[in-house]
Order: structure tokens, then sequence, then C-alpha cells
């Protein structure tokens, strides 16, 4: 009886070639994208799942309120001192407390040969919390002070098929290391997964002076701290063991002068690293787990509309299943039968959809993973993919199959066998409702696109308060470059193709470093004294081309300007000082009492995300080049980069040949900030694109039924005098009515959705009448390109040929 069902269904899709089309080409469409969408959404999941264990690591944050403002900021920039009251004083907390310096980019230099890698300093229970798989070496390879672990590929790359083991490195030609270990390549889905090597915290205490210094400080917050919790221990009891940890553990004069601050550090578990990454007010709030949900729905909406085409043909061609109804039902069967028989189509057009989608997939998989920033492929090995892969073949079955089913074994033999059945007027109600549905949901998705990128362009076009053109950053690294900063100079502007030349503590799209303790006159005791802190050379406002509002730049006819300090507006603003130029800031360092005099005032420079409001910022002249590490060349603007660049780092070859050249585009660094939100809105545009396809499709199928329904209708409005417009009006009225419908709905959800996602941005666009004009005409256009065919193309029919059937 089964292989009878699927019999007659084959022969149904055989017999109507062109339904069967939109049925399986839509279903494989919106079952490509549901997989696609799956994949996707299983790996953000399984983001750190790695590491065995994922679920008893932290980082430690630390969180303090602005008393002025109420507003509580949190980060993970800590003191070198917190990770010791961490390991000395709550060890029935923590199994393992690990300090850490950021990832940075470093160049290990094997013989003569540089490379330019990411790598991390930090202690040497690393191997054992995060569960590395050595290779080579073993857990206690990063004991040694000088030793170092490459991942699999940066040993391959270094040595080649040499074994690296005991092997000699140096680290940015200062730091001598051994190799003692290779561990296995992290999966692209790893918090870790851009670090190439790790070396020992200690060895990194010991190659700098001034972390040296930081060791009983507990005013600078530079370092990063990891914890695995004891077996029996939770977040939730560890967080509350640390409530009180800056009013028991820094000194007596710390804690009341951080009181007022109300300071706390809390535990941000693994698990929530990725998708939970947003604070406000000291809390976590969300993240990318935002878009995990979106787009979850997003699958589940694109497979819907391709469901509701099967549901909407099926019923559609009712009329032409209602005798081969009426006969079985006259014959014995009853509707359960029928049920099977019409549940037994939609499984085969579904099986038949799924294998075309599984090639799709494969196909696509590959353009896909660049343009979501991943490395996923289709587990054909694995049981439990095949078992969903079956649950969801089933479902889709039920959900495309039985309304139709149902529908259709209702009819009553007696009525279709003597010639009286009538689908009635509201027998295409459902399906209105159903086309309505569709173009609701990729109206809003339309919308919401738009609205990614109208964002992305508003950040864009955020004046940044420098100029970025021409500009490129080289890390000087290396200490042989210490002394002669003057003589790369002068032989770079001698080249012909460079501008100018300055230094900084940070890069241009960054703030490395904030310091507190500032006093000014009128200050408020309560007001917090923090503000991000860049030390310059003399040329670095004139190389970036910065604006002063008030006041001068730095210069080398006054010598005073070494005691000088320029501030942005948002630090003039919060200072609340009329007349800043001319006033001080003060400080105490270890005693000694500091002070600087304002002698101008730049506006805002965005260093860091342009969608957050600029920090209150202070620009400290470094004319002997002390603190400032990354320099910042202008290629001049008659100057192609392709021509400059060869002469560039020909200079730097001659004055520091133990140096890699390793430079950076100040555009393209500052473009990176924008690579989520663009990643977002580029799996947007292709999930809309592929469910406008899916709607257009089930809409020009219907819109074949409607005119082969109305071909006799249609016949004599034309002997009667109507011309080929009036009836491609007639056609295309009921569903251009049904598309304004769709975008009425879809307005407020749209507008609702997108406005809250907009919310979690500072600096963000308005949501603007236009998109959603834009976007119903664009759906109406869609609509009747779709449906114009059809009409024509029945408009333009002899009459005689669909009348003489009668």
């Amino acid at each position: 009886m089964i292989l009878n069902y699927f019999k007659i269904a084959f022969r149904n899709l055989s017999n109507n070639k062109v339904y069967s089309f939109i049925n399986i080409g839509g279903l494989a469409v919106g079952m490509s994208v549901a997989m696609l969408i799956g994949l996707w959404v299983y790996d953000e999941l399984s983001y750190n799942t790695y590491h065995k264990n994922y679920d008893s690591i932290a980082q430690v944050k630390n969180k303090s309120t602005d008393p002025n403002t109420g507003i509580t900021r949190s980060g993970d920039a800590l003191q070198f001192p917190l990770g010791t009251a961490l390991k000395n004083n709550y060890k029935h907390y923590f199994k393992h407390v690990l300090r850490a310096f950021w990832f940075g980019n470093y160049t290990l230099t094997s013989d003569n040969d540089k490379f330019p890698k990411t790598g991390e300093f930090i202690e040497g229970d690393v191997i054992e919390m995060l569960s590395l798989k050595m290779l080579k070496g073993s857990s206690a390879s990063l004991q040694d002070p000088h030793s170092i672990i490459l991942s699999k590929s940066t040993a391959d790359a270094i040595f080649g098929d040499q074994d690296p083991l005991n092997k000699n490195l140096k680290i940015d030609n200062r730091m001598d290391v051994v190799v003692r270990g290779v561990y296995e390549d992290l999966p692209r889905n790893n918090r870790f997964s851009e670090i190439q090597f790790f070396s020992p915290w200690s060895l990194w205490v010991s190659s700098n002076e001034w972390v040296k210094q930081c060791e009983n400080e507990w005013n600078n917050s530079s370092f990063n701290v990891y914890v695995q919790l004891q077996p029996n221990v939770s977040f939730e009891e560890a967080n509350a063991g640390l409530k009180d940890f800056y009013e028991k553990n820094p000194p007596k004069e710390i804690v009341k002068e951080w009181s007022k601050y109300k300071p706390a550090i809390i535990l941000h578990p693994m698990k929530k690293w990725h998708l939970y990454s947003e604070f406000k007010n000291g809390e976590i709030v969300g993240g990318l787990i935002t878009f995990v949900w979106l787009f979850g729905i997003v699958g589940v909406f694109v497979l819907l509309l391709a469901c509701i085409n099967f549901m909407n043909l099926s019923t559609a061609r009712s009329e032409k299943r209602a005798k081969e109804v009426g006969v079985r039902k006259a014959i014995g069967s009853v509707r359960g039968q029928l049920v099977q028989q019409f549940l037994s189509e939609s499984f085969l057009v579904v099986v038949f959809a799924f294998i075309i989608a599984l090639g799709l997939v494969t196909v696509a998989l590959p353009w896909f993973n660049n343009l979501g920033n991943k490395d996923m492929s289709m587990p054909f090995g694995n049981p439990v993919f095949w078992a969903i892969s079956i649950v969801f073949i089933v479902f889709t079955s039920c959900l495309a199959g039985l309304y139709p089913a149902f529908y259709l074994s209702s009819f009553q033999p007696v009525k279709v066998l003597k010639g009286t059945f009538k689908l009635g007027r509201f027998a295409s109600l459902p399906r209105k409702v159903l086309v309505v549905v569709q173009f609701t949901v990729s109206v809003v998705l339309i919308v919401g696109t738009i609205v990614v990128y109208q964002q992305i362009n508003h950040a864009r076009n955020r004046p940044v308060g420098y100029n970025r053109e021409g500009l490129i950053k080289v890390s000087l690294n290396d200490p042989n470059y210490q002394g002669k900063q003057d003589v790369i100079k002068t032989m770079l502007l001698n080249t012909g193709m460079v501008e100018n030349m300055a230094l900084a503590s940070s890069p241009l799209t960054e703030i490395w470093s904030n310091s507190g303790g500032y006093n000014w006159k009128g200050k408020d005791p309560e007001l917090a004294s923090d503000f991000a802190v860049v030390n310059v050379t003399h040329d670095f406002g004139k190389l970036i081309d910065w604006k002063i509002k008030e006041g001068r730049d730095f210069s080398r006819n006054y010598a005073t300007d070494s005691s000088a300090i320029i501030i942005n507006e948002t630090a003039a603003k919060y200072l609340g000082l009329k007349n800043p130029v001319g006033e001080f800031i003060t400080n105490t360092d270890e005693g000694v009492s500091k002070s600087w005099q304002i002698i101008g005032v730049v506006k805002d420079l965005v260093m860091q995300s342009p969608y957050e409001p600029v920090k209150r910022s202070f620009y400290f002249l470094d004319p002997k080049y002390v603190d400032v590490s990354q320099m910042i060349i202008k290629i001049k603007p008659n100057a192609s980069a392709n021509e400059a660049l060869p002469k560039i780092e020909a200079v730097f070859k001659q004055i520091v040949p133990s140096a890699l050249f390793d430079y950076k585009f100040v555009n393209e660094e500052y473009g990176k900030k924008f690579s989520q939100e663009e990643r977002i809105g580029k799996l947007a545009t292709f999930f809309t694109l592929l469910a406008i396809f899916i709607s257009c499709l089930g809409l020009f199928g219907l819109a074949s039924f409607v005119a082969e329904q109305r071909t006799k209708e249609i016949g004599i409005r034309k002997v009667l005098g109507a011309s080929i417009a009036n009836l491609w009006q007639m056609l295309s009225k009921d569903f251009v009515v049904l598309v304004i419908i769709s975008c009425v709905v879809a307005a407020p959800i749209a507008y609702y959705f997108m406005s809250q996602w907009l919310e979690k941005y500072t600096y963000h666009t308005e949501i603007s009448w236009w998109i959603f004009a834009l976007t119903g005409a664009g759906a109406l256009l869609i609509t009747l390109l779709t449906v114009s065919y059809q009409a024509i193309k029945a408009a333009l029919m002899n009459p005689i040929k669909s009348l003489k059937t009668e």
C-alpha cells in the first residue's frame, strides 16, 4: 500500500512538471538556508567548547561606578597585584590563577628568518587549564622561564620538516627562548585561535622594566587574569566571595581613595565570552546571542516560506484533484488513507528537495565560510547529523503537507461526482493569508538589512577628528630602534615619498593606556579622575591633521612643552573649566608631584569604537621617545603606496636590519572596526535575497494557476473588447493588494526589532520613513515583475482557443 502511495505521488509529480519544479526548487532553497543557518548557529553555540574545562574557566573583570554620572563601567584591564592576591588569598575558590599580557603582534626570529606572529605571555599552567593538545612536549613545557610553545601551523612555517623541539628563537630580537612544545592548532571558533605561540609570564616581567615596577602598583591596570574554579565551586559562590575584594586586598590608602568608585571584580565565564560579551552598568546584557536567535528565527521562517509555497500550490490545484478524491472515496477509501496518500506526496517532494539541498549546501559552504568568517564543514560522517536530517525531513513534510492533506481529503464525493462541487468564495482566503505571511517576512528582512547597512555607513561617515588618508603604522618592538628614530625620519623624508613621520604610545585606532589620580582647579572630590593617555612627539598633530579648537599645538619653539598637555573636547567638558587653556593638571605618583599646563584643546579623535562616545583623553609630549612604540608615517598624496612602500622598507632595513618591517594602513585598521556589522549585513542580505526568491517562486506558481483557472473569463473579456492592459490589471490587482497589506503589517514589526537592535549603540542612525517607502516600492515592483509574465501571457492568448473547448 505504501509503495502504491509513492508510485501515485511520483506520477503526479511527473504530470505537473512546472508545479513540481516550483515546489521542489523552493523547498530545496529553503532547506539549504535552514541547513546553512543551522551549521552557523551550531558553530556559534559551540564556541570555546574545545577546552575540556570550558565550564569552569573565567576571565576576571573589574567594574566601577562613576560617582558623577552613576554609570557603572566594566573592563578586563587589571592590576598586577590583583593576580597575586587571588593566588594567595582565594585558593579555596580557584584551582588556577593565570596572569597574562594582552594578545600582541611579535616578531619571531630563527637564524636570520623573521616571522610576524601573534602571541601571549601567560603563566605556565595555561597548558593544563586550556587542555591544549600537546603534539610535542608536555604540560610542563612552559615551566622554563625562557621557553615557548608553538601552534602546529606556526612550527611548520618556521621549521618545516625539522623537529622544532629545543630549537632557539628570539622574540622581538630581545627575548631568547627555546621551543619546548608544539600544540594542535585551535579551531577558528575559539577565543585563542589567533594566538600562534605562548611564552611564560615571568619572561615578560623580566624583560620589561615597566612591568616590574607594576608588581605592587594598584594604580596601573594593564594586565589580564584568567581563573579556573575548584571542582566543587560555582561561579555564583566565587563571585559572592570576591564581592569585597577591593576592600580587603589593596593598601588602606588605595581602599579609601577608591571607595567612592565602588570597585568590584566579577568572573566572566568562558561559556559567555563569545555570545554574552556586552556589559551595561556592570552587568551582562547580551551580545552575539542576539544574532544567533535572529538568524535561527530567519532560518525557520525561510523554510516556512518554502512550505507555504507547497501549501498554496497544493490547495490552489484542489479542483483538479477533486474528482480523484471523489472516486477514491466512492470505491471505499477512508479519509485517513487519503491523508496518507497526500502526505506521501509531500514526503517525496521533501526527500527530493533534501537531496538537492545537500548538494547546494556542499557547493555553497566554502563561499558561506568566507562570508561568515567560519571554518565549517558538512558532518557527513556524524550519525547525529543523519538522525537530525531524518527528523528535519519528517518535520518539513508535516509542516508542508498536513494542511493540504486534510484540506483535500475533506471533499464530499457526492458533490464532486455530481459536478456540483464548488470551492466557494472564501476558498482562496487561506492562500491569501499565507501570501501575506510570506511577503511580511520578506519585507521585514529587507528593512532589517537596509537598517544594518545604514548603521554601518552612519558610523563610517562619523567625523573622526583626523585625516587617515596615506597613513601607515609601524610597530617599533625591536629594541634596536631606540635612539634611531630621528635618523629614520630624516631618511624617510629624503626618499621623496614621505610627507612626515611622528610617534605615539598607541596606534591611531586604539588607546592602550588609561591613568587616574589627576587633579585640577575646582575639581569635585567625588568626580572620577581617570583619562585615556596618549604620549606623542612634536609632529603628531600636524601629521594626522587634528583640529585645534583652542590654544595651540606642541612646538619645538617652546622648551616648556615637555611639561605641557593637550586635551580633547570631551576632557575639556568633563574638567568643567571655562577657559581650560593655561590651566594646570596635576598628579602624584609614588609621592612625586607632577604638573602639566594645558596648551590646547583638540576636536575629539575617534580612536576606539566608532559606535561609542569618545573617551576623555590627555595627550602628553614625549620628545625623548621614552614611551612611544608606534611610528606613524604619512605618504605624500601624489605618491602611490606601491611606489612608496619599497623605498620606506629599504630605509628600515638599512637602519635596523634585525627588525621585521611590519606595517599596517591606518585606514584598513579602522575599517576592521566594522567587520562584525558588515558580516551580519552580508549574511542578512544573502538570506533576504533567498527569502525573496522563494516568495517570488510561489507567487509565480499562483499567478500561473490563476491565469489558467481564468482562461475562459479572459477569452470572453477579450471578445467583449478588453485590452491587454485591462486584463493585466485584473490579474495583477489581487496580488498587489496582498503585498500592500504585507508592507503595512511588516512596517511596525521591522521598526520595533530594528529599534531594539540600534539601542545597543550609543552612536546610531535613525530609522527613516524612506526605508519603508523604498522597501514597499521594491516589493510592489518585484510582485508586478513576477506576476506580469503570466498575466501578459494569458492576456495575449487567442480567445478562440480558450473558448472553443466549450
